[in-house]
């Protein structure tokens, strides 16, 4: 079955591509108007939170976030109607020579379903339609999916960073890089399957 779409009258309320769900959303700018709504996604627990955002403290809260948009630039979401299921951003590393992905966080009940990958693809068209030629994202070594889904895009690992979590273990911050050359290659080959 190639694919399923279930309307409630004029409006779909679910569609099916080989069976799994996928949620109707859409990917935007984002305002102050969508803070409660990101606030929403850094709550979940300390940990999501240092994953999310290492250099965030517990619980994350209103000033934390408007000191990470003074930070970070082009605050995105993702939105099911009017909730926020979904945000990301940019950032440069501290000599300011790249341009990364970060604070991705996908609202728990809406994993697994395609919408964190929509989200990277559009925050890489941003960069490479904006700012630089290559798109670097970092990502815990325990955090399986993320490295996966990064993987698939066509991310490729440069570097290690050895890090302490919040429970004094060790862990590997895993530096990632996509050039646009890559990106424009499986686009190209995405569009002719």
């Amino acid at each position: 079955m190639a694919g399923l779409e279930i309307y409630t009258g004029t409006r779909i309320i679910l569609k099916f591509n080989n069976m799994n769900p996928v949620i109707p959303s859409k990917i935007i700018s984002a305002d102050t108007s969508h803070y409660n709504g990101i606030l929403q996604l850094f709550i979940t627990s300390p940990e999501e939170l240092y994953l999310v955002y290492p250099s965030g403290t517990w619980p994350f809260d209103t000033a934390q976030l408007n000191q990470l948009s003074k930070e970070r630039s082009d605050f995105t979401v993702v939105l099911d109607r009017e909730q926020v299921i979904g945000f990301a951003n940019l950032y440069r590393n501290l000599s300011g020579d790249k341009l990364f992905i970060g604070n991705v966080v996908i609202l728990d009940a809406y994993r697994s379903q395609g919408i964190g990958k929509r989200l990277i693809r559009h925050m890489c068209d941003i960069i490479f339609n904006r700012y630089a030629p290559e798109v670097h994202i970092s990502v815990f070594n325990f955090n399986i999916p993320a490295l996966l889904l990064y993987a698939s895009l066509g991310f490729r690992p440069y570097d290690l960073e050895q890090r302490s979590l919040p429970d004094g273990k060790i862990s590997v911050l895993i530096h990632m890089c996509l050039y646009r050359r890559t990106w424009q290659d499986n686009n190209t080959n995405l569009r002719s399957v």
